[in-house]
């Protein structure tokens, strides 16, 4: 059964203070101990059902157990992201082994659909990395992940320095750890200060409204021949089109799925319609990417912001620095502006969560060295001094408080977005979870953007579609 993660509101003074390939082993681990009985334990059942649960449970601890002291292991890891990414998880696997030497990560990394599309085919070959990298679509992958309870609670996962609040956004409701977060995270739109400048168009406020991000997007096109925004796929349904729901009708009144995660959060379909038929206008008169432009994008570093072909794109913050720094490298100046409201005065739609997780495989042979590595991943200054929050804000508190000390430029500017966000109203829980599914509805989605552009259809039937899509994940 797919359990819901639910996110704690994440108050303001909680946020303020924050902001293919190969290599690796801990000291010997202590074993996880037994639940203690008590005197209202049930008889001993010996039934064949119970001798069958019996031995499957034995089986788990089996392969639970931690690697004999100085036995030589080999653990595979695998992640998606950019080259930065790449470059600098080499750099702390290589670091872990020099540490750890009887143990060697043999890693693999991808770009975003190449990573899920491997993963797919490990899954259905039980071969699934023993360190896994997942977003908010982990419930299709919940069969495959190891909660790590039980090393949380024999200390083997040191949680000392994570709040409750970090660790509960990758939990589901039952408590269980599906992993432990790579970062705090949130949405913006990254934008480029000169382009807005040249074109004569106002910078974007902590207030503007999508009808403002419209405005600016033509007239930068209209000025420069640029791209006002770019399209950027991965994050625009999330982040725009989601979030569009979000924002009308009181604080938490309205979402894309509902909240129990079994239907649709909202009614009426044709709350879509305006965003759809904005994004489709902006299409048609150039100012935004068609579908075969948007196919030229593979990663965050190739967006059309970032190759200057573009003012404006989607962008998860975690994101920020590195194409910052890229920019900064050409003599340009980036800032990140809130994702535009329905109304100035409106929710914003926009909520701090977790960037992805790190889990630990159930086909792992070495669960216990895995979550070991993860345990050093988000706790060891020395390690994060070299992620630098790529992945995300970091969620132990003397982690977060040593980087901010080294902040570049980049950083600083997405430590004070986040700082920003956190002080937006939100309702108090949220569900970030993607249904099974819900990759068929989004590429429909942007199928029926393209249709209204080509004329083939009206922005009120594209909004029909995209609703009836979604509605049916449920029936």
């Amino acid at each position: 059964m797919m359990k819901k993660l639910l996110v704690t509101l994440l108050s303001a003074s909680m946020i303020a203070g924050m902001i293919g390939c190969a290599g690796s082993t801990a000291t010997a681990p202590a074993a996880a101990q037994p639940a203690e009985q008590t005197a209202d334990a049930p008889a001993e059942d010996n039934t064949e059902e119970a001798q069958e649960a019996e031995a499957e449970e034995d089986t788990a601890e089996a392969e639970a157990a931690p690697a004999a002291e100085g036995e030589p292991v080999t653990l595979r890891m695998a992640w998606w992201g950019s080259q930065t990414r790449h470059d600098i998880t080499v750099e702390v696997i290589e670091m872990y082994e020099k540490e750890n030497p009887n143990v060697k990560i043999e890693y693999e990394f991808y770009d975003f659909d190449s990573y899920f599309t491997k993963l797919k085919t490990l899954v259905a070959s039980d071969q699934v990395w023993d360190i896994f990298q997942l977003g908010g679509n982990f419930p299709e992958y919940l069969d495959k992940i190891y909660y790590m309870n039980e090393f949380i609670d024999s200390g083997v996962v040191d949680t000392s320095g994570i709040s409750d609040a970090y660790l509960k956004i990758t939990q589901d409701t039952e408590g269980n750890q599906i992993g432990l977060s790579n970062g705090l995270n949130t949405y913006g739109i990254a934008y480029d200060v000169d382009m807005f400048n040249e074109a004569g168009v106002p910078l974007p406020t902590d207030d503007w409204t999508w009808d403002d991000f419209a405005d600016a997007a033509m007239k930068i096109h209209e000025h420069t021949g640029n791209f006002g925004s770019s399209g950027f796929t991965s994050s625009e349904f999330i982040s725009g089109c989601s979030t569009y729901i979000a924002q009308q009708g009181k604080v938490g009144e309205n979402s894309f799925f509902n909240l129990a995660l079994d239907g649709m959060g909202f009614d009426d379909a044709q709350m879509l319609t305006p965003y759809i038929k904005m994004r489709a206008d902006l299409i048609k008169a150039g100012a935004s990417p068609d579908a075969g432009a948007e196919m030229e994008i593979t990663d965050i570093e190739n967006d059309f912001l970032v190759t200057g072909e573009a003012a404006m794109t989607w962008v998860a913050v975690n994101q920020f620095p590195t194409i910052y720094d890229i920019c900064a490298q050409e003599g340009r100046t980036l800032a990140l502006a809130t994702v535009p409201r329905v109304s100035k005065d409106g929710p914003s739609g926009t909520v701090i969560q977790s960037s992805q997780m790190l889990c630990v495989s159930q086909d792992s042979q070495y669960k216990e060295e895995a979550a070991k590595f993860i345990s050093w991943f988000q706790n060891s200054v020395e390690c994060n001094n070299v992620l630098k929050g790529e992945r995300g804000i970091p969620i132990n508190d003397e982690v977060r408080k040593a980087l901010e000390a080294e902040a570049t430029d980049g950083q600083k500017e997405m430590y004070d977005y986040v700082s920003l966000v956190g002080t937006f109203e939100t309702p108090e829980k949220i569900n970030v979870l993607s249904p099974a599914g819900q990759d068929e509805v989004v590429d429909n989605y942007r199928n029926y953007i393209q249709q209204v552009v080509a004329g083939d259809i009206t922005p009120e039937e594209a909004a029909d579609k995209t609703y009836a899509d979604a509605k049916k994940l449920f029936e």
